[in-house]
């Protein structure tokens, strides 16, 4: 069985040393066996590994969800619905974000609308508001 070092690890992975090591300490990537010498021996496996944790956070996936997701793959009697509840979860909290940033888009607009963008800082209306107690 192939072993790697954690710079191999890293660079088959796309990440850097430190990324491996963070996710070491997390748990996301099992502590490996040490050689004679006290190297980290990687399996090869860890590689994709490493590239599933990275794909689950560009959709958005916290660590914490990426372990359940981990978790799911080898726990028994965990079935592809407990990993579709998991992405449908993930897909209801993206779509309240993007109504989140539409929301504050709309509000920096109508700020942006309120400046001519001419005169002294201190009078801008973007900052009389920001200083302003909020309407409840």
């Amino acid at each position: 069985m192939e072993r790697l070092t954690i710079g191999e690890l890293a660079k088959r992975g796309g990440v850097n040393l430190e990324t491996v090591r963070y996710y070491e300490r997390k748990g996301l990537l099992p502590k490996p066996p040490r050689t004679s010498s006290g190297y980290r021996a990687f399996p090869a496996d860890a590689v994709r590994r490493i590239r599933f944790i990275k794909r689950a956070q560009e959709l958005g996936f916290s660590l914490r969800e990426i372990e359940e997701l981990l978790a799911l793959r080898v726990r028994p009697g965990s079935t592809m619905a407990h990993v579709r509840e998991c992405a449908a979860t993930k897909v209801a909290d993206i779509e309240e974000k993007i109504r989140t940033l539409k929301s504050m888009k709309k509000a920096l607009e109508g700020l942006t609308a309120t400046c001519c963008g001419d005169g002294a800082a201190g009078d801008c209306p973007i900052l009389e508001s920001l200083s302003s107690e909020r309407e409840k």
